[in-house]
């Protein structure tokens, strides 16, 4: 075995990374309860959204809530009302990957790539209205896994094929560079 050779070794190193991430868009339909018969609907948005994730088997559970103010006419469109309704949601979003060999506890991130938004109104039966929401969430586990890595024990003496010389002639070609026309290209 050469000097070099004996100078290397392999170490563990605990470190926090993503173990484990998924991705879902879903699609659901919620019942909305005006307290008029509604006769048109005018509109219909949501907002105030907010949810936690949570680890369950292989996948996770996104479970949350959000106001959905919907806008109607009643009494032969006489007359509108704008009614507003918490819905309580839950997605599942399975994981594409999940390293098992993880240590330590597990923290559970969640985002919302689209927030949940309506994309259908209908009228439903009996003074009902069918509410279409769309969403769309991303989910990482992040938790302490083990990275096996090369060390060695001098890197002074170590030829890594990294030049540690500065070839001054090379800046000439950096002269006439012009970076205020970059931004005009792309129009």
């Amino acid at each position: 075995m050469s000097g070099t050779d004996k100078d290397l070794q392999c170490r563990e190193l605990i470190a926090k990374a993503v173990v484990g991430k998924g991705h879902k868009f879903s699609q659901q339909t919620y019942t909305i309860t005006p307290n008029h018969t509604p006769s048109t609907i005018l509109g219909c948005w949501l907002i105030n959204t907010s949810f936690q994730a949570a680890k369950s088997g292989d996948a996770v559970d996104v479970i949350g809530s959000f106001d959905c103010n919907l806008w109607y006419s009643y009494a032969n469109n006489t007359q509108t009302e704008v009614t507003k309704q918490t819905v309580n949601f839950s997605v599942t979003v399975p994981l594409s990957f999940y390293d098992t060999n993880t240590r330590g506890d597990l923290e559970v991130v969640a985002r919302a790539v689209e927030q949940p938004k309506c994309v259908k109104a209908e009228l439903g039966s009996g003074g009902t209205v069918q509410v279409k929401v769309e969403s769309d969430f991303a989910v990482e586990i992040i938790g302490e896994t083990k990275v096996c890595v090369v060390v060695c024990n001098s890197c002074d003496e170590k030829d890594f094929g990294m030049s540690t010389e500065y070839d001054e002639t090379s800046d000439d070609e950096f002269d006439d560079f012009e970076s205020a026309g970059l931004l005009d290209d792309l129009d």
